[in-house]
């Protein structure tokens, strides 16, 4: 829009006359809206005369207001306070009234408690109302009993003394009555009277006696059985005995916990029988150390437990050895050194031991849990040791009687039956490598160390378990699997190293047949030893094991170790001791898979690959292939007759695992042998020979993977594509070769050749297609 000053640039009357008509326009909305204002001044004028004339009346009827205020109410006002304090005055006297009623018949209960207390204990001597009205007495008030009101009107002729001594006096009066009274019921043993006094201890306010004396008189039952369990001298040879004794030991407090807990607790309040507990744990430090020490010395412990420690080893110490150095003791009878070894030290009455051991450690196991539960009720999950059980004597006498000695001979015991089954091993007979002769045993091939060592594995492993002891399972189980991957997996790697290396005798020829069976079954115990071993440590963990459906499964860990987070340590123990053991026999399998491969396939595969292309031609012409008498198939079946001639022998010894490892090996270097042979034949194929030549690799990849997996093949895709390639006609080539990596990939090619290779397989063909 143009403002005024435009008009001053105007160089036309045209624009002049348009500048005028524009300001006429903007003088008449102007003029328009002031005349607006204008009319909106009149309404408003209107409005504030009203509120004028509304202020006028309001100021009336305040003033009006304020008059009835101090006129009327004020007096209203004050009327009402005066009957708030009255009444407020009131509800003081009438609550003086009422604890002083209240106090009046507090003090009259007091002396009517004190006169029957009395009472009751002079002539009529009935002890129930007397506790009873004590009992009555222990509800009042205390500054009421010590009172000055009670003091004055409770005494009498007959009880003159002041309420708070007539009520002691009787309490300790009563309470040594009941005593000698509960004494004499318990020595006769009258069960209905100590039931009555110990009800009675309560309500005199002698608790703490009541349950002290009830404490001694279950102990004195405790430690009576206890010493019954223990004079049957001629059962001690019994290898269970103590452990019996102490189980013995530990039910009869559980039977006197639970049994006893309900009547405790009823007349003594909740968690009263936690004393009662203590008192039992008392007695069963000093019952079940005698126990212990009694099977300590019966048992010899101390002299078996020296022998364990200084146990040599010599046959393992000697086994690991340098060659020439162990050899005279390897060669020497194993019947003579077991002999003079087995001498020292006895692994029956270890066994026997360990067994035992393990027994009352589980029972102890169980006894705490009993106990923690009872002391903390309600705790299900992550309950923990309670210091009455941690800080008790008997509990440091098992850690020294019981779980160091446990650690101790279980670690013996695994390392030396280690020992034992490899001085004991034998190896599978009437194995061959001629394909044409059957098997003089039945699979898995393996030498009997490994069944001999996964069965005592499995059983220490339950054994440890079945303690319920984190600190068993955290000295046992490292051990175990310091033994397994050191002394264990030691011997099978030395025997390969030594003894069973498929080494040939004479450069360029074969390993002697039995130690490649040797070196077989050396590897087929590493893999059963590991299959075995994944098993067990599964089964313990409570893992699902599909082979032993319908057996009787294992406790769950978190059952056998409830305290805190043991059961978390125990099953990351348990995986430890699997992956150790998988890592070390893994990387060795590996290892012995490249020496079979080296030694044993490779050189057995060279006069199979020579034999199965000896006088083939890949330049075919019709007059050839009119006078040629050789049938198309004898490529592959060339092959197919060496391959199962020497990889049939193995595939029955190895087991499935370790074979198809080996066999994935061969594959690959079976794949760059055929490679290479169709890269040899640049210049000597044709088109009717680049036919015969997929037939023959076709059928050479046929019988390669015959019953193995179909993942095999993907060895052979280099070989597939060059033969691909050889057979395709020029306009298809052209066209795959124009392709862009792209276009390949959407048509479904994808090559393991790059572009280079694939042109330099084509240029194999000769120019006479």
């Amino acid at each position: 829009m143009a403002n005024s000053a435009d008009i001053y640039k105007a160089s036309s009357v045209a624009e002049i006359r348009a500048t005028l008509a524009e300001l006429g326009q903007q003088e008449a909305s102007v003029t328009a809206r002031l005349d607006a204002l204008l009319a909106s001044q009149r309404d408003l004028s209107r409005q504030l005369t009203k509120l004028d004339l509304a202020r006028g009346h309001l100021a009336s009827q305040v003033v009006q207001t304020r008059s009835i205020s101090n006129g009327m109410l004020s007096s209203a006002a004050s009327t009402a306070a005066r009957i708030s304090s009255a009444v407020n005055q009131l509800d003081r006297e009438q609550a003086a009234v009422k604890s002083t009623l209240n106090v009046v018949d507090q003090v009259a209960e007091l002396k009517a408690c004190v006169l029957g207390v009395n009472g009751s204990m002079g002539a009529a001597q009935d002890w129930e109302t007397a506790a009873s009205y004590l009992h009555r007495a222990s509800q009042i008030p205390d500054h009421v009993i010590d009172g000055a009101f009670a003091e004055e009107i409770v005494p009498t002729a007959e009880v003159p003394d002041a309420p708070r001594v007539t009520l002691r006096e009787a309490s300790e009066s009563l309470c040594g009555l009941f005593l000698r009274e509960f004494e004499k019921a318990t020595s006769e043993g009258d069960g209905q009277k100590v039931t009555r006094f110990f009800k009675l201890f309560p309500m005199i306010g002698k608790s703490d006696q009541g349950l002290d004396a009830y404490g001694r008189y279950v102990c004195t039952g405790v430690a009576q059985r206890a010493r019954n369990n223990l004079s049957a001298t001629n059962q001690r040879s019994d290898g269970l005995f103590y452990a019996s004794a102490l189980t013995k030991l530990f039910e009869q407090i559980a039977l006197i916990v639970d049994g006893h807990a309900p009547l405790v607790e009823r007349h003594y309040g909740q968690g009263s029988m936690a004393k009662v507990i203590e008192r039992l744990q008392a007695e069963a430090d000093m019952q079940g150390g005698i126990v212990l020490d009694a099977w300590a010395d019966d048992r010899n412990l101390a002299r078996k437990i020296k022998d364990v420690k200084s146990y040599a080893f010599s046959f393992l110490v000697q086994s690991f050895l340098p060659a020439q150095k162990s050899t005279a003791a390897r060669s020497s009878s194993p019947a003579s050194s077991r002999a003079s070894e087995d001498e020292g030290v006895d692994m029956k009455e270890v066994d026997a031991l360990l067994n035992e051991s393990a027994m009352m450690l589980s029972r102890w196991a169980l006894y705490t849990r009993f106990v923690a539960t009872k002391i903390n009720p309600g705790v299900e999950e992550h309950i923990a040791l309670p210091d009455l059980l941690a800080n008790s004597r008997l509990h440091q006498k098992i850690t020294d009687a019981l779980i160091e000695p446990f650690n101790t001979m279980s670690t013996f015991f695994f390392r030396r039956s280690v020992e034992k089954a490899f001085q004991m091993d034998e190896s599978p007979f009437d194995l061959t490598l001629n394909p044409n002769k059957p098997l003089g045993s039945n699979p898995p091939f393996i030498t009997s160390a490994v069944d001999d060592v996964m069965y005592i594995v499995n059983q220490i492993l339950q054994r440890t378990l079945a303690t319920s002891q984190r600190s068993v399972v955290a000295s046992v189980m490292p051990s175990l699997s310091r033994v397994l991957t050191g002394d264990f997996f030691g011997m099978i790697q030395r025997k390969m190293r030594d003894e069973s290396y498929p080494k040939a005798a004479i450069q360029g020829a074969l390993p002697p047949e039995s130690v490649i069976i040797s070196f077989l079954v050396l590897v087929n115990n590493l893999d059963i030893s590991t299959d075995y071993l994944r098993r067990i440590v599964n089964t313990n963990l409570g893992k699902a094991d599909p082979s032993r459906q319908g057996q009787q499964q294992h406790a769950a860990i978190s059952d056998l170790f409830p305290f805190a987070h043991d059961a978390v340590f125990v099953e990351t123990s348990l995986s430890n001791i699997l992956h150790a053991f998988e890592s070390k026999t893994g990387d060795l399998i590996a290892e012995a898979i490249e020496v079979l491969l080296k030694q044993v396939m490779r050189p057995r595969l060279r006069p199979v690959f020579v034999e199965t292309f000896r006088d083939v031609e890949y330049i075919i012409d019709d007059d050839t292939a009119s006078e040629t008498t050789e049938p198309d198939t004898s490529v592959p079946q060339r092959f197919e007759r060496g391959w199962m001639q020497f990889t049939l022998p193995i595939k029955r010894i190895l087991t499935e695992r370790t074979y198809h490892a080996l066999i994935t090996s061969t594959i690959t270097y079976l794949s760059r042998a055929l490679e290479k042979r169709i890269w040899s034949y640049y210049g000597r194929v044709n088109e009717r020979g680049a036919a015969k030549l997929e037939r023959d690799i076709s059928g050479i990849v046929n019988a390669a993977v015959k019953g193995g997996k179909y993942s095999l093949r993907d060895a052979f895709q280099r070989c597939t594509e060059m033969t691909l390639i050889l057979n395709m006609e020029e306009d298809e080539w052209e066209e795959v070769r124009a392709q862009s990596v792209e276009e390949q990939r959407d048509a479904g090619l994808e090559w393991h050749l790059d572009a280079g290779e694939r042109a330099r397989t084509r240029s194999i063909m000769t120019d006479s297609r």
